[in-house]
């Protein structure tokens, strides 16, 4: 590769988003899709290689527009793809025990009990959305709820 063209894309690497959209725009003649930083210096890397020693031959440009008609290219998921999705159970952490159980753990002389519900925890009458939140309300410092309530076995397959 051209010593040139290798420092201008060293150059690119540190270079903030907006000049790199404006360097897209200047070799590209339009405004980038992407907001992606690390996906517009790779175009850009590319376009100036291609611009320096050459893009694609006509062979080869032949070629990828044939294996592209080839392709059946979606722009939409199937409508089975999203029934299925939402057909799924919910991501409920396995280790959680079913709705109901009871939980208890001693802490400082006292008995804590915590009631796993459908969509949440409760503990002394008041609904919390983890058991972390109950674990902070207790001790007053930050604990993984899992961790505090004895519920950190391996998640089952």
């Amino acid at each position: 590769m051209n010593e040139v063209i290798r420092n201008q894309i060293e150059a690119l690497r540190t270079q903030p988003m907006k000049r790199l959209k404006q360097r897209y725009r200047e070799l590209f003649g339009e405004d980038s899709p992407s907001c992606n930083q690390a996906h517009l210096f790779r175009r850009i890397a590319w376009r100036l290689q291609a611009m320096s020693e050459g893009d694609l031959s006509d062979r080869a440009r032949g070629r990828a527009a044939e294996l592209a008609v080839d392709f059946d290219l979606r722009l939409r998921a199937p409508r089975s793809f999203w029934e299925e999705l939402e057909s799924q159970p919910s991501g409920r952490d396995d280790r959680l025990p079913p709705a109901g159980t009871i939980l208890e753990r001693e802490f400082q002389g006292h008995l804590l009990r915590v009631k796993v519900l459908a969509d949440g925890f409760e503990y002394k009458g008041r609904t919390y959305s983890s058991l972390s939140s109950i674990a902070y309300k207790v001790t007053g410092t930050r604990w993984n709820g899992f961790s505090f309530f004895g519920l950190t076995g391996e998640r089952s397959q």
